[in-house]
Parts: C-alpha cells; sequence; structure tokens
C-alpha cells in the first residue's frame, strides 16, 4: 500500500558497538504522496495514505535508519502459516508456554515543503495514531477454540531509546494514542504469551491503527496530570532541601545529588518539550471506528509440545539488592522491602530465569540468595519450591560478618534445607572471579565449613583466570586450567568467562578435561564486561541475533548451567523515577536488561524489559527446541541441525537474519511430530 512513493536508502550503518546501530537518520528529502498536498481531513482519510507500518522480525536492527517497506498480506492456511509468518511478521511459531515477538512499525509520511500543508502541520501538531486490536481464534479444523486474551497473553509495548539505541519496552494500553511527527518513526513490540493450556492451532489476529488529528484538547487531561505531578516533584525537592540543610556535609552532598536527578527527570517532561508524545489511553468513539485504518493481520501457529516448566539450562541472574534500597528508599528487612525483593523475584521468573539477590562486600566477597526469608519461614517453600526455578542461590550471611551467631545461623538454614526435594537445586555462590591463593585459602575454609553439615552441598566460583601470585609458575591459559586442581574438592561448579575463549572453541575442550565430571562437577559459564566485537553478549547496541546467540553458544559448547552478574546494576539513584544511568567503566548496557517502571510511567507498579531481555528469553526457548532434538536424534544431529540451518556455527559465526531461526524451529517441529 506503500507503493506510490520512492524511499531514499538508509545510509551505511554505525554503532555503538558490537554490530552497532544507526539511530537518528532522518529522510528530509523524499517526497510524499499528493494526498498531504492540501488542507485535509485526516478523520476520513485512509490511514495508508498518511502512515506507513510495517513489520519485522524481534531480532531486527531497530531505528529510524530502518526504511519503509510495504506491508503484504499472506493467507492464514494452517498449512503456511510459518512461512507466512516468516514473509511480513517473522513471528516464532510456538509452543505455550512461550513469548514470540515481532516490531510493529508506524512511520509519518513527510511531505513537500509547500505552502498548502502548513495549515496541516505548522506549530506543535502531530499526528495521532490510535491503536487497537482485535483477535479472533481458531482450531486448524477451523472449530473455534479460546482466544488469546488481550493485556495477558497478547500485550504491545512501545519501544523506548534508552542512549539512543531503542531497547526500553514500555507497556501502553489498548486502545491507545501516539502521537507521532512528520518524518518521525515509532516501533511497537508485540508479545504472545501462551498458556500451557492453550488448544493447539492456528489463531488469527489484527492490529488496527488509526490516523487522527492531533488536536490540544485529546491531551488536556494528560497536560492537568503532568502539572499537578511537577508541582508535587519541585515540591518534595524543596522539603529534601530544607531537611538535609542542618545535616553533615556527606548527607547533604548525597541530598543535592537526588534533587539534581529529580530536576533533570522534571526537564524531561513532555510539557517542557516541543515534541508531541504519547497521548495516553482513550475512548473510542462512533467517528473513529468508523475511519479508514491499517489493519496489520497476524497469525500464530500453536504446536503440540510444551516448553518445560522447569527450564533445562539453570540460568542465575543477579539482582541487587542495594539497587533496589537506594532506588526505592527502603530499609533493609522492611515490609516494603520484603514487598519489592518479592516482586523483582516473581517478574524475572517468566523469563526463564533463576534469580539470585546479592550484595557486593570487599575484595569480590558476595553475599547471595535467592530468597529473603529463613527456612524456618512459611513463605520461604514458595521460593525454594517454585517449579520455574532451576536453581537457588543458599545465603552463606558470614561472608559480610563471620560472627558465630551468622554461622549459627547457616547451620540451622543447612539443617533443614538439605533435607527438602529441592536441594538438589541449590548452591553457595561465595566469591567472585578470585585471583590468588589468598582468596581460594577463604573459599576452601568457607566450604569445608559449609560440608560438615551438609557433604552434598555445592559450591560455585567464577573466575576468568589463573592466581597471579608471583609463585606461580604457568602463565596465562595455562593457569587458568589449573583453577580445578587449586579448588578441588571445595568448588563444585567452575563457572568460567567466556572471554577466555575469545572465538576459539577448540579451547573448550582444553578446559572441560580438567572437570571432573564422573564427580559431579560442573561447568557453567558467564559474560560480563566481555566478550564484545562480534561475540554474542548482551550490550546495548549490538544485533539481535548477537543477543539471542549468548545461549546458543551455551548449548553448543556443552555447558551445564549460565550465571549473569547482574539485571539491575544502574548507578546510584535515591528516587524510583531518576534518570536511568550505566555504571562507569562498563559497556552500555552490560549488568542492565530491566529499567524501573517509574521512569516512564508515574505509579507504574513493575520493571521496564529490554528488548535484550526479550531476546534473552527467546534463546532460552530455542535452548528447549535443541534439548528435545537432542533427545531424539542424539546431539550430534542437533549440533549438525543447528549448523547446517545456518543458526550458530562459532562465536563469530552465526545468522544476522531472522529466517534461518524459523527453519531451525520448524525443522524440530515437523521432526517431532512423526514421534508423537
Amino acid at each position: 500500500m506503500q507503493n506510490n512513493v520512492d524511499f531514499m536508502a538508509p545510509p551505511p550503518i554505525e554503532g555503538v558497538g558490537g554490530g552497532g546501530t544507526g539511530y537518528g537518520w532522518n529522510d528530509g528529502s523524499h517526497t510524499g504522496t499528493t494526498i498531504l498536498a492540501s488542507e485535509i481531513d485526516v478523520s476520513r482519510q485512509p490511514t495508508s495514505d498518511l502512515v506507513h507500518v510495517w513489520c519485522m522480525p524481534s531480532t531486527a536492527i531497530i531505528g529510524h535508519q530502518e526504511p519503509p517497506r510495504p506491508l503484504e498480506r499472506v493467507g492464514t492456511d494452517s498449512t503456511c502459516s510459518v512461512v507466512a509468518l516468516k514473509v511480513w511478521c517473522s513471528l516464532d511459531s510456538c509452543s505455550g508456554p512461550n513469548f514470540s515477538v515481532a516490531w510493529c512499525r508506524c512511520r509519518c509520511w513527510r511531505p513537500e515543503m509547500k505552502e498548502r500543508v502548513h495549515k496541516l502541520h505548522c506549530g506543535p501538531k502531530c499526528l495521532g495514531l490510535v491503536v487497537t486490536w482485535l483477535v479472533i481464534s481458531r482450531y486448524t479444523a477451523l472449530i473455534f477454540a479460546v482466544p488469546l486474551v488481550i493485556g495477558k497473553e497478547v500485550t504491545i509495548r512501545r519501544v523506548v531509546p534508552i542512549l539512543g539505541v531503542p531497547d526500553a519496552l514500555v507497556p501502553i494500553d489498548l486502545p491507545s494514542r501516539i502521537g507521532l511527527l512528520p518524518g518521525e518513526t515509532c516501533a511497537l513490540w508485540v508479545s504472545f504469551d501462551v498458556p500451557v493450556t492453550q488448544p493447539p492451532g492456528v489463531y488469527i489476529g489484527e492490529i488496527w491503527i488509526t490516523a487522527v488529528r492531533g488536536e490540544t484538547e485529546f491531551a488536556a487531561e494528560k497536560v492537568e496530570s503532568e502539572k499537578l505531578q511537577m508541582k508535587k516533584d519541585l515540591q518534595g525537592f524543596l522539603a529534601q532541601a530544607e531537611a538535609a540543610s542542618n545535616e553533615s556535609a556527606e548527607v547533604l552532598t548525597e541530598a543535592l545529588r537526588s534533587i539534581c536527578e529529580g530536576l533533570h527527570q522534571v526537564l524531561q517532561s513532555p510539557l517542557l518539550s516541543a515534541g508531541c508524545e504519547d497521548f495516553g489511553k482513550m475512548e473510542i468513539d462512533e467517528e473513529f471506528q468508523a475511519s479508514p485504518s491499517v489493519q496489520v493481520q497476524f497469525s500464530i501457529t500453536v504446536w503440540d509440545f510444551v516448553l518445560p516448566i522447569t527450564p533445562s539450562l539453570p540460568a542465575v541472574f543477579g539482582i541487587s539488592e542495594t539497587v533496589i534500597e537506594d532506588r526505592y528508599n527502603l530499609k533493609h528487612g522492611s515490609k516494603e522491602w520484603f514487598k519489592s525483593l518479592n516482586m523483582h523475584f516473581d517478574w524475572l521468573l517468566q523469563y526463564r530465569l533463576s534469580p539470585y539477590f546479592c550484595r557486593w562486600g570487599d575484595n569480590m566477597r558476595v553475599l547471595t540468595y535467592t530468597c529473603p526469608y529463613p527456612a524456618t519461614h512459611p513463605k520461604s517453600e514458595d521460593y525454594y519450591s517454585d517449579p520455574r526455578l532451576a536453581a537457588y542461590a543458599v545465603p552463606y550471611i558470614p561472608v559480610l560478618s563471620s560472627s558465630d551467631t551468622a554461622k549459627d545461623v547457616v547451620k540451622s538454614e543447612l539443617e533443614i534445607l538439605k533435607t527438602k526435594p529441592h536441594w538438589k537445586k541449590a548452591y553457595f555462590y561465595l566469591w567472585d572471579e578470585p585471583v590468588g591463593f589468598e582468596q581460594y585459602e577463604v573459599i576452601r575454609s568457607i566450604a569445608e565449613e559449609i560440608r560438615n553439615t551438609a557433604p552434598d552441598a555445592r559450591i560455585l566460583t567464577t573466575y576468568y583466570c589463573g592466581p597471579s601470585d608471583p609463585s606461580m609458575k604457568l602463565d596465562g591459559f595455562e593457569s587458568f586450567l589449573k583453577v580445578p586442581t587449586f579448588l578441588r574438592p571445595h568448588t563444585q561448579i567452575f563457572c568460567t568467562s567466556e572471554w577466555v575463549l575469545g572465538g576459539r572453541e577448540d579451547l573448550v575442550k582444553q578446559i572441560t578435561d580438567e572437570i571432573q565430571f564422573d564427580r559431579s562437577e560442573e561447568w557453567w559459564t558467564y559474560v560480563c564486561m566481555g566478550p564484545g566485537e562480534l561475540h554474542p553478549n548482551w550490550h546495548l547496541g549490538m544485533r539481535g541475533t548477537q543477543h539471542r546467540a549468548v545461549i546458543w553458544r551455551v548449548w553448543k559448547e556443552g555447558g551445564t548451567g549460565f550465571l549473569y552478574w547482574g539485571v539491575n546494576c544502574y548507578e546510584k539513584a535515591s528516587s524510583p523515577s531518576a534518570e536511568i544511568r550505566f555504571r562507569r567503566g562498563l559497556p552500555p548496557g552490560d549488568g542492565v536488561l530491566f529499567y524501573p517502571g517509574e521512569v516512564f510511567n508515574i505509579g507504574a507498579t513493575l520493571p521496564v524489559a529490554s528488548v535484550r531481555l526479550e531476546r534473552l528469553l527467546s534463546g532460552m526457548q530455542d535452548y528447549e527446541y535443541l534439548q528435545l532434538y537432542s533427545s531424539m536424534y542424539g546431539r550430534h544431529e542437533a549440533l549438525s541441525l543447528l549448523e547446517r540451518t545456518g543458526t550458530y556455527t562459532g562465536p563469530e559465526r552465526y545468522t544476522l537474519e531472522h529466517n534461518p531461526i524459523e527453519s531451525l524451529r520448524g525443522e524440530i517441529y515437523h521432526a517431532y511430530r512423526p514421534v508423537t
């Protein structure tokens, strides 16, 4: 429907790192339609004449450099739905529970700047877009089934840039109004969460997008709300300054920093911006219902197998309790503190991850725990026995306070937990990346204390190098290989950095040869800061398949677990809505996979996921597909399929396109069907 305009090709891609992005492109020189060459009634004009709408796969690089493309219409017959999805939406075929995601993007026509169009585009006005959703569902046998529920199984989120890179997925209500300036691009992320009980079949639906005039009265209610909130914020900053005026210099400095962060947030208010923002939720009137809309059709095939509730890969991800305490002004151990930790824990489980909370001590000591309650508390069992949890961290409190009382608490915890059926999921994470024999000795001492009470307890140790002591005669990689010898038998999970391997997969065998798998030792991996460049990681600005390939790499190398050091480790702030800042010295996005919801919406109660977190979820699902295929035909055949489809060959050789991923999942499912 957009073929009546010639589009300018995008410029070369430039990026912030690792495959990059070219955000900020503006094709101001191309010619628009003749429809906009005169004053028009937007409510009576077909939306397709005013707005481009096109779809892209979830692994695509998203930004203003993406040229508009035609929205192709395809059949939704069950026999070709996977191919159809590849053509115009490239949604992953799903087997519940599953998230399959895609981009739905809108771009406003930019007309030639003639006098006759000034009435439409002068001043701060913009074109408004109303997004609504209509879903119907059916079996492949054309029998109507239970529909997917909007806002629960089906969600739409607006993609918001972080450091200029589209990454934050901010929820929007449906119907919803979105402001769009001439030449501006808005990206929407569509997610499908298929329940386990969802009947298999083909599900059909549509997104309706309608252009409306961006009149100021639509935003009147939102403006008043923004003004009221701005007044409250300023009053709060004044009270904070007055309260800190008589305090110590340290308290006063921290208060000034908090006030500056808050004022910076106020300056970002739409009221102080010349552009147009989201108008918020709206009601649909009769005039809108009669307006010609762009209807984006989709179909989802729900396959007749279910991903395991407990992930096959223990992927343990750290949540900083200190960041939560500082940003939300929570007292450690308070009722609100427990409530916040419980919310973060439960929210992250939906991404097939096993969360642990962490507090860092001196010299890389770290207190880690999955459950904030003692084992004697009734709620502790809700944490430890949750079937979505693949592994859980047991706290060793003396790592930060070595009092006899703290050691007695650990002993009583172990006496209870070691009798539970879920004890096999337990591990202790005591020290992050030890680099010398002195630190090894501390780990050995703590491990002996733990295993005296629970002989089968597992100790996890991360490392990226061997001991750096002068007495060590081995250098570099040879020293790294000998770490298991130094830590045995006081470490059972040897967790190595992917950075060490670089692009050399042949080094994996040398590492695993040092692990005694027959004695219940395990080999896990992790990423932290590096690797970068073309290697899989979750840095901001990397390619979509580069994010997803992190878990492909884990599966191919044969690791039995994975660790990520932090998901909310932004710079310190003392206000929920304070500006998000990545930590100095780290690659952008490292240690941050979600954002505080309050930064984007006042009164939000849940975190805002990043695009990278959604791609991580897709990778975790891919891992289950590969495990399923391996169980049927063996690991060698699964490796062959992974490479034959062009999905992943090595850390520098993986697909940059989405189609091979569709082929991989499709072949696995069709191989599974004859067996069942």
